[in-house]
């Protein structure tokens, strides 16, 4: 018997449970991803209009991911409704770029340790990582990138430009030739197009560059013209022309080094990123020195500068409609310095949870992170609590599943993947005999949406193969269920046991 055959006979287009993980699954991204919640989805999600900080603990497979991409789809729909109050999304979520840049910065021998490298990251490396996602994305689109980075809810108005003022187009381009990270081309002619993208004018920045070519020219003629006239190529041996010629080259020089110095540390201490010194050096002084002196760089391995700039960007985004940020962070278990190593992914997060950075006006952190880090807090200290201020970040200690949850999610799919004019349910593919407590006291034993759909997978796969085409049966029976449902039990307490090894 075919699964198919099977579906269609209830009303069903497509398997339910075929995908376990949300990235990848057609039925939650593009039938049902509004459509089941976690019943703590409204603490986590809040209210668009004043992003919170929330801090959801989850085991694996307990949709940690679907509920960043509900969150991603509900805040594309508000911005969609609202121009002006809108919340622009930073998806940090991919940390193997930033951690790969950093680990180079170490010798070969402490790279062989992961956990060596992951003591030396602090806040201000999480806040480089950021404001270069944010940067980076805004960027591509005042540049009009067809695919640009980040989310596509952050759109930008037809008339972006128009809405900032200079020091905000000032902001933009000092926040790029720190922070933007495209690949797309080479650093200084990207930044030169997103300056006359701005229409930011420079041109008396290069006086001294000017001075030093005029000085040079006239100082060449009037060198020339005396030996023209008086025949004596001795004057070439003069000092007073070399002279006047450095002189006019002095202050150009002066602000080569001065802005290379700067950049050389910008590059050292951004230490997420990898930087060209030199087109650091040439877009800071393209800068009027009334624009540039006194700003905020990030030259230093503190989080102050950092803090000046995370502002300067609320600014910008501010001018272009969006009221708040909010930074979706998730899988920090995957990355390959990680490993699914509990103490690494502490030695990550940890230094996150500062309530400075936590409670941010304007800025909401969604932080969807392993179970297992839970279990570190429980023997923190009081100063670290005193720091985190963890009574104040909306935590959630455990996402946990009730069989009823799991139940009504079940459902939902099911009703998510029905034909045209069809009202399938799950109870029509469970035979009558087995009562809606017995399957509730089962999805609650496999306690996350992961199980659950890799258990229903197998048992409608189980129920096909005991069946022929001429003599379908359409619904499982009671044996076959507590038959499944032991075998994977045993399977699914094998492979947990094996995690926890691991």
């Amino acid at each position: 018997m075919r699964i198919q055959q099977l579906l269609e006979h209830h009303g069903v287009s497509m398997n339910p449970f075929a995908e376990e993980d949300a990235q990848t699954d057609p039925v939650f991204k593009d039938r049902c991803r509004d459509g089941a919640h976690h019943p703590v989805w409204d603490k986590v999600y809040g209210d668009p209009t004043d992003p919170a900080t929330s801090i959801i603990f989850g085991e694996k497979g307990t949709g940690k991911t679907a509920m960043r991409m509900q969150i991603s789809g509900r805040i594309a729909e508000h911005n969609s409704q609202h121009k002006d109050g809108r919340i622009y999304i930073i998806g940090y979520d991919d940390f193997n770029p930033f951690l790969d840049r950093f680990s180079d910065r170490f010798s070969a021998r402490k790279q062989r340790d992961p956990a060596k490298v992951l003591a030396e990251w602090k806040l201000w490396d999480h806040m480089d990582a950021i404001l270069s996602l944010g940067v980076t994305g805004l960027a591509d689109r005042l540049l009009d990138i067809p695919k640009p980075s980040g989310s596509p809810a952050n759109r930008l108005p037809a008339k972006r430009g128009q809405s900032l003022d200079r020091q905000q187009k000032r902001d933009v381009l000092l926040l790029a030739a720190c922070y933007d990270n495209s690949t797309n081309e080479a650093s200084s002619i990207r930044w030169n197009r997103l300056k006359r993208k701005l229409h930011f004018r420079t041109w008396f920045s290069r006086w001294d560059r000017l001075l030093g070519y005029v000085m040079t020219i006239a100082v060449v003629a009037a060198v020339a013209y005396s030996i023209v006239n008086s025949k004596d190529w001795l004057r070439l041996t003069q000092v007073w022309p070399y002279l006047i010629v450095a002189l006019g080259w002095a202050p150009w020089l002066s602000r080569v080094w001065k802005w290379h110095f700067e950049a050389r540390r910008i590059a050292s201490n951004v230490r997420v990123l990898n930087h060209d010194i030199g087109a650091i050096r040439r877009a800071l002084m393209r800068f009027y020195g009334n624009d540039i002196n006194g700003q905020p760089l990030p030259t230093r391995q503190r989080t102050d500068d950092r803090y000046e700039l995370l502002a300067k960007f609320q600014g910008i985004l501010h001018s272009l409609g969006y009221s708040g940020i909010v930074v979706l962070v998730d899988r920090v278990d995957e990355p390959h310095l990680i490993t699914g190593s509990a103490q690494r992914m502490k030695a990550l997060i940890w230094p996150m949870l500062d309530n400075k950075f936590l409670k941010q006006p304007g800025i909401g952190l969604k932080l969807l992170l392993p179970s297992e880090l839970n279990e570190f807090l429980e023997r923190e200290s009081r100063d670290f609590y005193q720091r985190a201020r963890l009574d104040k970040q909306n935590m959630i200690p455990s996402l946990d599943w009730t069989g009823q949850a799991l139940y009504d999610l079940a459902n939902t799919r099911v009703k998510c993947c029905a034909a045209g004019g069809e009202q399938p349910s799950l109870r029509s593919f469970i035979d009558k005999s087995i009562d809606d407590q017995r399957i509730i006291d089962a999805f609650a034993a496999l306690r996350t949406p992961r199980h659950l759909f890799k258990f229903m997978y197998r048992l409608l796969v189980a129920h096909c193969n005991a069946y022929t085409d001429d003599q379908p049966v359409w619904e499982v029976t009671q044996e076959l269920f507590e038959a499944t449902f032991s075998v994977y039990r045993r399977d699914q307490d094998a492979v947990d046991r094996g995690l926890r090894a691991g």
